[in-house]
């Protein structure tokens, strides 16, 4: 089993390479076809209007070089760990994710965990009660929660509990009379019981009230309805009539059969949900004001910043294959019909 794990790890690393390697080409590719100019996108009309800035932009950002220049040079500073200069912020790319990125794993973890929870519970309630009323409302209800944009969902949860009702924050992740916690891991809540400051820390933990909210019922959306599909197909096999034909309670079948049997599609899906949610939901923070991964990378395609584009594209890239290499994992641990190949 040793053996056979080493090998898959290491099949694994070799396609995260290839797939990291193809993300950067056809980023760099899609950039360039794009209409417009990053000199444009971030100078000022005056600087616009002076033929030396321009130049000297240019020259600075390796724009007056041909496109594959620029993309072996870019590859060769990446293998060396150099992901560039971003031209909104002026800092080192790397920098910039490790700041953007604990903003949206504070939201993303909670929400992930809550649509887990809810999420598998009310759709094996519906995949148990089958064609009854409890299964159609289920239904409708999922139906509904995928039907919704999560841009007008954040804006009616703002409208609702910000501006109606006041028990919430309007964004951002503190308000404007709290500081920063020290930096730990850089989730406001988690520094902020750390440092044993709890008063941030409550105020951080309202912030992540609405959209956490907004996530976990886009999320639980999509997971009820795998997770009835999952479930009524495994309540079909002949073992599971077998099981209540013995006269087994429906908890004991479904803890014992039911269960483990319908958790290998669900652990796909919660895979991909969850890597969805780290890659950062751009509408979802940008309304809530939201500094997050979906911000950073709706501020660099804007501005035209090649060096950030190809940095959230690559982290985006690992984010699944990290997702998916653990989904893999867990097959084998459920399911031990499941061999790693």
């Amino acid at each position: 089993m040793s053996g056979s794990l080493t090998r898959f790890l290491v099949k694994r690393l070799a396609i995260t390479i290839g797939l990291l390697l193809g993300v950067t080409v056809v980023t760099f590719g899609i950039v360039h076809l794009v209409p417009g100019d990053p000199v444009s996108a971030n100078l000022s009309d005056q600087a616009l209007n002076d033929p030396a800035a321009v130049r000297a932009f240019r020259e600075k950002w390796g724009l007056d070089q041909p496109v594959y220049v620029q993309y072996l040079r870019y590859l060769g500073n990446l293998v060396q760990g150099d992901m560039g200069i971003s031209q909104q912020t002026g800092r080192p790319v790397v920098s910039d994710l490790l700041s953007y990125v604990p903003a949206t794993l504070e939201i993303a973890l909670p929400a992930m965990v809550l649509a887990l929870l809810i999420g598998t519970a009310v759709g094996l309630l519906a995949a148990v009660r089958h064609g009854r009323a409890t299964d159609q409302v289920v239904r409708v209800g999922a139906l509904l929660g995928l039907s919704t944009p999560p841009f007008w969902l954040s804006l009616v949860a703002l409208y609702v509990f910000f501006y109606l009702l006041g028990v919430a924050p309007s964004g951002g992740r503190l308000s404007a009379q709290f500081s920063p916690p020290p930096t730990v891991t850089g989730m406001y809540t988690v520094d902020a019981v750390l440092a044993g400051d709890w008063a941030v820390a409550w105020d951080a933990f309202q912030h992540l009230i609405l959209p956490v909210f907004v996530l976990t019922c886009i999320a639980v959306a999509t997971l009820v309805r795998f997770v009835r599909s999952a479930m009524l197909e495994v309540l079909r096999q002949d073992y599971i009539r077998a099981a209540y034909a013995k006269g087994l309670p429906t908890g004991v079948v479904v803890r014992r059969h039911l269960l483990r049997a319908g958790l290998v599609p669900v652990i796909t899906v919660s895979g991909l949900v969850f890597a969805a949610l780290l890659s950062g939901t751009v509408l979802v923070e940008n309304i809530f004001g939201w500094p997050g991964v979906g911000q950073y990378a709706y501020r660099a395609a804007t501005a035209l910043d090649l060096p950030s584009i190809l940095g959230v594209s690559l982290f985006v890239g690992l984010v699944y294959t990290i997702v998916n290499l653990v989904v893999d994992l867990l097959y084998g641990l459920i399911d031990p019909r499941i061999r790693l190949s």
